[in-house]
């Protein structure tokens, strides 16, 4: 917890003059936006379920007190107020900034890769219940399926969460009312350089994927940006998506079918399929589970306390964020042995 919280007031410090416009200028003091969010790093390092708890936790645990900043005299916040005042962060893109902060100190240790990368997706299940979903009233008049078609997702919506839908990654699961959290990771130490979550569609990941590639910085060479790749699963193997990469000069290492046919193709091309760093990019592709696993086993990403995919989508950033300060604080450990 002492290098956590040395690598978030580092990161915090670069922040002070957007975390400036975010101060209450008259009323009741506001929570201080760095507290906050020492506060919800807490909570999602140690997986507590609702800000009530935390607020308890706070209030009477010494290592919580001192992470967050608070003085041993100093009350817990309400947790309402507490509430209300994380609410006021998400317009302000914080968690997004964080995670950009962070991965600049690991740039700066030379702990990223410039060049490789993987991305994939994961089912968040939504906090709704498949029973509160009803058709809507009144019904669409076009749906957004192939040649208009509808879908459930347009005739039907959750009375507690309307942007949750139902969905399901495979053909075995159960549809779930659900997000989809979506993460780019560099392959040379399975660190998140990109994260989103958006609502659940079957294209949903290929288009957070190319959303996330053109938001992120790079590093440009005499000749123009340097060359990378991306490594991915047999979902991403569509070919507008490949076409998509080809377009940002990215190589496709796209996991392919084994049994190509009409319905299930391959759209790499010979160079693309024998490249010397496809197979290292499949084999390092797996890395990115860890950052599910750890999210949904060790945090509080197996079922979100939120409803709404803003909300959503800045949390998810967030457990990103302090998945690579769980990361860093073990590849420092390592680097004087090397």
């Amino acid at each position: 917890m002492r290098a956590i919280r040395a690598m978030v007031d580092q990161a915090l410090n670069e922040l002070w003059l957007h975390f400036d416009a975010l101060y209450a200028r008259r009323g009741r003091p506001s929570v201080p936006p760095e507290q906050l969010l020492r506060a919800l790093l807490l909570q999602v390092l140690y997986a507590i379920r609702s800000e009530r708890q935390l607020m308890e936790q706070i209030d009477f645990n010494l290592l919580f007190r001192w992470f967050v900043g608070l003085g041993m005299e100093e009350s817990a916040w309400d947790a309402t107020v507490f509430s209300k005042n994380r609410d006021r962060l998400l317009a302000g893109e914080v968690s997004q900034r964080l995670l950009m902060a962070v991965v600049e100190q690991a740039r700066a240790q030379s702990l990223l890769s410039e060049e490789h990368f993987t991305v994939d997706g994961t089912l968040l299940e939504a906090w709704a219940n498949r029973r509160s979903f009803e058709p809507k009233d009144p019904p669409p008049t076009q749906g957004t399926g192939a040649r208009g078609r509808k879908c459930l997702r347009d005739t039907h919506e959750s009375r507690t969460d309307p942007q949750a839908r139902l969905y399901k990654k495979s053909t075995a699961g159960e549809a779930k009312p659900s997000y989809l959290g979506h993460v780019i990771m560099e392959n040379r130490n399975g660190l998140v350089v990109a994260a989103c979550a958006t609502q659940s569609s079957t294209t949903a990941e290929r288009e957070a994927a190319l959303a996330m590639l053109d938001k992120m910085a790079r590093t440009s060479t005499a000749a123009g940006p340097k060359p990378i790749t991306l490594g991915a699963d047999k979902l991403y193997q569509e070919e507008k998506f490949i076409a998509g990469l080809r377009q940002r000069k990215i190589a496709p290492h796209v996991a392919e079918y084994e049994k190509a046919s009409l319905h299930w193709p391959n759209f790499l091309n010979e160079a693309e399929r024998n490249d010397a760093g496809f197979a290292l990019s499949q084999k390092k592709r797996k890395l990115v589970e860890r950052v599910f696993g750890w999210g949904k086993l060790d945090s509080i990403m197996r079922k979100f306390k939120l409803r709404g995919v803003e909300r959503i989508d800045w949390l998810f950033r967030l457990l990103a964020t302090a998945n690579n300060l769980v990361r860093l604080v073990k590849l420092r450990k390592l680097i004087p042995a090397q």
